[in-house]
C-alpha cells in the first residue's frame, strides 16, 4: 500500500487542518480540512503567502509568533484569526513548530470559531448587565450596549428604539445612521419592518434582494425585538448600506440571544430613573422638589461665587388659594397648580428652574440676571401670566388669580441659600399682609 496515500487520506479525514509554511511564509503543503476552515481550495492557497489570510488586527502579533518559531519554540495553543473567503473572521488555534532540515513550520489548526463566540456571548452579557451598575443614565447605557454588541457583529448603523404600546408610539434615544437623520417620536407605522419586529415580538433580517424589492436604500437590515416582563419594550435595530457587510441568520440569532439582557438592562435602568424623577421632583405638578431645587441652588451659587454672576429667587405664593379648594373641591384646586406650574415655567427661560415649595408656593431661580430692574421685569410677566383666567374641570370654571412674590439678589441681598430664602419669604410675606 502506497504510504503516501495512505497519510493523505488520513490527514483529509481530521477536522483540524495540517499545513506547512516555508521560510518565506507561503504555503508549500495544506491539507483539505482548510477549505472547510477557510473556504479555499488547496490549489488556491499553495504559494500564498500566510499573512495574507490573517486578519489584519492580528497581524503583527502573528509574524512575532512565527519569527519564535523558526526560532526553534515549540508553539501550542496560539490564536489568532484568519478571514474567510466570504468575509468573515474565523478563529483558529495553532500548535506550530520548525523543522529545520526541512526549512519549514509545521502546524495543526483547529477552528474554534463557535468556542471564541460563544465566550464573547456570554462576556458581552455579563459586560451589559455590569453596566447597568457602572453607568450613570440611559444614554450612557446606550452607548455601551453599542460597544458590547459592535465587538460581536458589524455595527456601524445602530438604534435603541422604545416602544411605548399603550400609546402605539416610538421614540428614538439612540440613534447613529450614516445616511439618515435623527426621527422624530413619532406613532408607529403599520407595514414597515419594524412595525413587524414590534408586533410579531421577533427578530427579522431583510438582505439585499428583499430590500430592492421594497424600495429601501439600504444593503441589509436586522431588527430585534426588546422584550421584558411587561412585554415589547422596544428594539435594537442594525443597517447595512454595503455589501461589505452582511448580515446573516446566525448574526439574527447572536443579537436575539443577546436581546433579551439588553431589554432587562434598559428595563431596570427606566425604573431606577423612574424612581430618581419621583423622588426629586413634585408629584403632582412634575416640578422640582424642595430638595432638587435647593440642590440646583446651590450649585448655581458655587458658580455665580467662581465667576461672579448675579443670581435672583424668587418665592410666590398663591393669594386666597385655600378659598378656591373650600369651595370648587381639592380637584379642582390640583388642576390649577398643575396650571400655574405650565404658566411659570413659560414665564422663564430654559436656563431657569421652576420649583414647587409644596401647597401654593413655588419659587423660580433665575440665573445671570443684570439688577434688580431685571428681576422685577420677571416678576412681572409673572403676575400677567397667572392674571389670565383659569378654565379649570373641562373649562365649565373660571377662576382668576393673584400671586405675592418676594424676590432676593444675589449678592446683594443675600451669599448663601439660607439667606437669599430667607429675604425672599420675608419679602413675600410683607407683600401678602399688604394685601390682607
Amino acid at each position: 500500500m502506497n504510504s503516501e496515500l495512505l497519510l493523505d487520506k488520513l490527514l483529509d479525514l481530521l477536522p483540524d487542518a495540517v499545513c506547512a509554511v516555508d521560510v518565506e511564509g507561503r504555503f508549500v503543503f495544506i491539507s483539505s480540512a482548510c477549505e472547510r476552515i477557510l473556504g479555499y481550495s488547496q490549489q488556491e492557497l499553495m504559494g500564498t503567502p500566510m499573512i495574507d489570510l490573517v486578519h489584519p488586527d492580528d497581524r503583527q502579533r502573528t509574524l512575532a509568533t512565527a519569527a519564535e518559531v523558526m526560532d526553534g519554540q515549540l508553539k501550542m495553543h496560539f490564536e489568532n484569526r484568519y478571514i474567510h473567503r466570504d468575509g468573515h473572521a474565523v478563529d483558529i488555534m495553532w500548535t506550530a513548530r520548525w523543522l529545520e532540515e526541512e526549512r519549514i513550520r509545521l502546524a495543526v489548526a483547529r477552528d474554534v470559531t463557535a468556542i471564541k463566540r460563544a465566550e464573547r456571548v456570554q462576556q458581552a452579557i455579563y459586560r451589559i448587565s455590569e453596566a447597568v451598575y457602572q453607568v450613570d443614565g440611559l444614554v450612557e447605557l446606550y452607548q455601551r450596549i453599542h460597544r458590547v454588541i459592535g465587538e460581536l457583529l458589524p455595527a456601524d448603523n445602530f438604534q435603541v428604539v422604545l416602544f411605548d404600546a399603550a400609546k402605539g408610539w416610538l421614540t428614538f434615544p439612540y440613534y447613529i445612521d450614516e445616511r439618515l437623520p435623527l426621527p422624530a417620536s413619532q406613532p408607529l407605522t403599520p407595514g414597515t419592518p419594524l412595525s413587524d419586529v414590534l408586533h410579531f415580538g421577533q427578530a427579522l433580517l431583510i438582505t439585499a434582494e428583499q430590500a430592492e424589492a421594497q424600495g429601501q436604500a439600504w444593503i441589509d437590515w436586522l431588527g430585534v425585538p426588546l422584550i421584558s416582563q411587561d412585554g415589547v419594550i422596544g428594539a435594537v435595530v442594525m443597517q447595512s448600506y454595503s455589501d461589505v457587510i452582511r448580515y446573516t441568520e446566525e448574526e439574527k440569532a447572536l443579537l436575539q440571544f443577546i436581546s433579551t439582557q439588553v431589554a432587562a438592562a434598559i428595563s431596570r435602568k427606566q425604573t431606577e430613573a423612574r424612581l430618581e424623577h419621583m423622588a426629586r421632583h413634585d408629584p403632582l405638578t412634575a416640578l422640582p422638589n424642595r430638595m432638587l431645587f435647593n440642590q440646583h441652588v446651590d450649585m448655581c451659587l458655587k458658580r455665580a461665587m467662581r465667576n461672579g454672576e448675579p443670581l435672583a429667587l424668587l418665592y410666590l405664593d398663591l393669594n386666597d388659594f385655600k378659598d378656591i379648594n373650600d369651595t370648587l373641591g381639592h380637584e379642582a384646586g390640583d388642576e390649577l397648580l398643575c396650571e400655574v406650574a405650565r404658566r411659570l415655567e413659560k414665564s422663564v427661560r430654559d436656563s431657569d428652574m421652576v420649583g414647587r415649595m409644596g401647597g401654593d408656593e413655588f419659587t423660580v431661580l433665575l440665573t445671570d440676571v443684570a439688577d434688580q430692574a431685571a428681576v422685577s421685569v420677571v416678576a412681572d410677566k409673572i403676575r400677567a401670566a397667572l392674571a389670565e383666567p383659569f378654565r379649570l374641570g373641562g373649562r365649565r370654571l373660571e377662576v382668576e388669580m393673584t400671586v405675592s412674590i418676594g424676590t432676593a439678589l444675589y449678592p446683594e441681598q443675600g451669599s448663601d441659600r439660607q439667606q437669599l430664602f430667607r429675604h425672599a419669604d420675608n419679602a413675600m410675606y410683607a407683600i401678602k399682609r399688604c394685601l390682607s
